[in-house]
C-alpha cells in the first residue's frame, strides 16, 4: 500500500500547481472528482477493429492491421501451394519418359474436342473422331470384327477408298491410355512382313481413343482352326506350318528389336487373303532391353498361354513368349482350343494334354488326324518333329526353353527335311505307341534340333517315356 499512495501523492501533486505539500483535504476532493476521458482513435484502427483485427505499430512507428486468424490461412495456403509444387514435380518426372506422345508430338491443346487429321503422331497421321466414325459407319455392331480385353475392332472403309481395321478402346478401362501409347510407340517402330502395320489414330485428347490399322481379311488362325465354321481343309498341314514359321519369323525379330509381346496366341494372329501370317495386339508388349535377365511385373496375357514361371516370379523374359507359342503349336497340330471347361479338370489347359501325350510318345492321340498323320508319312513325320519341338517350349524352367531365333531355325529345318530321321519308316505296336527312330538327345546333329541347349532327352527306345522337367505345367494365369 505504500507504493500505491506513494504514486498517488506523486501524481496529484504535480496537477495542484503551487501545492508542494496538498493537505489530505484538498486530495481527498480531488479524488472523489467526476472527469471524462476521451480516446482518440484513427478511421484505419477502426476499420481493423471491425474486421477483428488489432491495431499496432511497427519500428517506425507506422499503423498496420494484425488478424492472428488470417495470418495463420494465409500461412496454410502458402504451405499448400509449395507441397503441391513438391508433388507435381515428382510427378513431372515419373512420368515423363511415359509420356511418349506429348513428348514426340505437336502442340494439342486439350480444350478442343478432337484434332482434325493431317497432323502426325510418332510418324502416323492421326484420324478425326468423325472421320473414323463415319468410315465404320457410326461403329455399327455388324462391323465388328472381334474384341479383346482391350477394345473392340471393327472394320472400317477411309475416304481414299483403304480398308481399315479400327480399334476402338474400352472407355472403363483404366489403363485405356496406357495400351494406347503403347501400342504407338512399338508398332511405329518396328516394320516387319509378318507384323501388322499402323495407319494412325486418333489424338490422345480425342474424347475416344481409337487406332487404326491395315484391316486383314482372313481372319485369325483361332477362327480357321476352333470357330464353328473351321474345317480342316481350310488350313491344311503345309499352311499350318507356314503360319508357325512366319510367327516365329515375327516373335524372333521382336525379341531382336528388345520387345516381348506377352500376349502370342491363335486370335492374336491374323491371315490374308494368301494366308500369309500378321501378328497384332501389342496392348500388352514391353520393351525388354537385352543387357538385363529380366522385367519385375504383375502377369499378364490369356489363360492357357502365360508362362508358368512368370505367373509364379513375376519375372518377365522373351523365354515367355517362347511357351505361349509353344501352345500355338500344339493347337496347330492338334486342332484343339488353348482351354476348354468342358475337358477334364486335368486336360483344360491344352499345354498339360500335350505333356502327357508326348511324355508317353501317344503322338496319334494328339494330332489332329485329319492332317494326314495317318496317310502321309512326311506329315506324320513332320508334325510328330514339331510336337517334340513344343514339348521343349512348354518347359516351366525357362532355362530349359529354346530362344525364339532357334526355334525358328528347328522349324525351317522341319519344313526342309533336314531334321527327319534317316529310317522315316513310322509304325505301331500292339500298345499303340509310336516306333519312331529317335537319338538319344536333341543335342544330335542327326537331328538337328536345337543342338546347343540341354534338352530333355529323347526316349531310347519305342516303349520309353518322355519325362518333363516341369513340375507344375498347368498353370495359366
Amino acid at each position: 500500500m505504500a507504493s500505491i499512495n506513494l504514486l498517488v501523492f506523486f501524481v496529484l501533486s504535480h496537477l495542484l500547481p503551487g501545492k508542494e505539500h496538498p493537505d489530505n483535504d484538498e486530495l481527498f476532493s480531488l479524488l472523489s472528482a467526476e472527469f471524462d476521458l476521451e480516446v482518440h482513435v484513427s478511421d484505419a484502427c477502426s476499420s481493423c477493429h471491425r474486421r477483428g483485427g488489432q491495431c499496432v505499430h511497427n519500428k517506425n512507428v507506422e499503423f498496420y492491421c494484425f488478424n492472428p486468424e488470417k495470418s495463420a490461412i494465409g500461412c496454410a495456403v502458402i504451405l499448400m501451394i509449395f507441397v503441391s509444387f513438391i508433388i507435381w514435380q515428382h510427378y513431372k518426372k515419373k512420368y515423363a519418359s511415359s509420356n511418349l506422345l506429348a513428348r514426340n508430338s505437336y502442340s494439342d491443346p486439350s480444350s478442343r474436342p478432337e484434332v482434325e487429321g493431317g497432323n502426325v503422331y510418332f510418324g502416323v497421321p492421326v484420324f478425326s473422331y468423325s472421320e473414323l466414325e463415319e468410315a465404320t459407319n457410326n461403329f455399327d455392331p455388324e462391323k465388328e470384327l472381334g474384341d479383346g480385353g482391350f477394345g473392340t475392332v471393327y472394320h472400317g472403309k477411309l475416304h481414299d477408298g483403304r480398308e481399315v481395321a479400327v480399334k476402338r478402346l474400352y472407355g472403363h478401362n483404366y489403363r485405356r491410355v496406357e495400351v494406347f501409347l503403347n501400342e504407338v510407340e512399338i508398332l511405329t517402330r518396328l516394320h516387319h512382313k509378318n507384323l501388322v502395320s499402323l495407319y494412325g489414330c486418333t489424338s490422345r485428347h480425342c474424347r475416344e481413343l481409337l487406332l487404326v490399322y491395315e484391316y486383314i481379311p482372313n481372319g485369325t488362325v483361332a477362327d480357321h482352326i476352333h470357330s464353328d465354321q473351321a474345317t480342316t481343309c481350310s488350313l491344311t498341314w503345309p499352311t499350318r506350318m507356314s503360319i508357325a514359321i512366319e510367327t516365329a519369323s515375327a516373335l524372333a525379330y521382336l525379341h531382336a528389336s528388345e520387345i516381348v509381346h506377352r500376349d502370342i496366341k491363335t486370335n492374336n494372329i491374323l491371315l490374308d487373303d494368301n494366308f500369309c501370317v500378321k501378328v497384332a495386339d501389342f496392348g500388352l508388349s514391353r520393351l525388354f532391353p537385352n543387357d538385363v535377365s529380366h522385367v519385375s511385373t504383375a502377369p499378364q496375357g490369356t489363360p492357357g498361354y502365360v508362362d508358368p514361371e512368370y505367373h509364379q516370379c513375376y519375372q518377365l523374359t522373351s523365354k515367355s513368349d517362347v511357351y505361349s507359342f509353344g501352345v500355338v503349336l500344339i493347337e496347330l497340330i492338334s486342332s484343339l482350343p488353348a482351354v476348354d471347361m468342358f475337358r477334364q479338370k486335368h486336360e483344360i489347359n491344352l499345354a498339360n494334354i500335350a505333356i502327357n501325350k508326348i511324355e508317353k510318345c501317344a503322338f496319334h492321340e494328339l494330332i489332329d488326324p485329319h492332317l494326314g498323320f495317318e496317310s502321309d508319312n512326311g506329315v506324320k513325320m513332320m508334325t510328330i518333329l514339331v510336337a517334340k519341338l513344343a514339348f521343349q517350349c512348354l518347359q516351366q524352367d525357362k532355362e530349359m526353353r529354346p530362344s525364339m531365333d532357334e526355334v525358328l531355325e528347328a522349324l525351317k529345318n522341319i519344313q526342309s527335311g533336314e531334321d527327319a530321321p534317316e529310317d522315316q519308316e513310322i509304325a505301331y505296336d500292339d500298345a499303340a505307341i509310336l516306333n519312331v527312330q529317335q537319338p538319344a538327345s536333341l543335342d544330335c546333329d542327326e537331328f538337328g534340333l536345337l543342338k546347343t541347349k540341354r534338352l530333355p532327352p529323347l526316349p531310347e527306345a519305342a516303349t520309353d517315356n518322355w519325362t518333363s522337367r516341369s513340375t507344375t505345367p498347368n498353370v495359366s494365369g
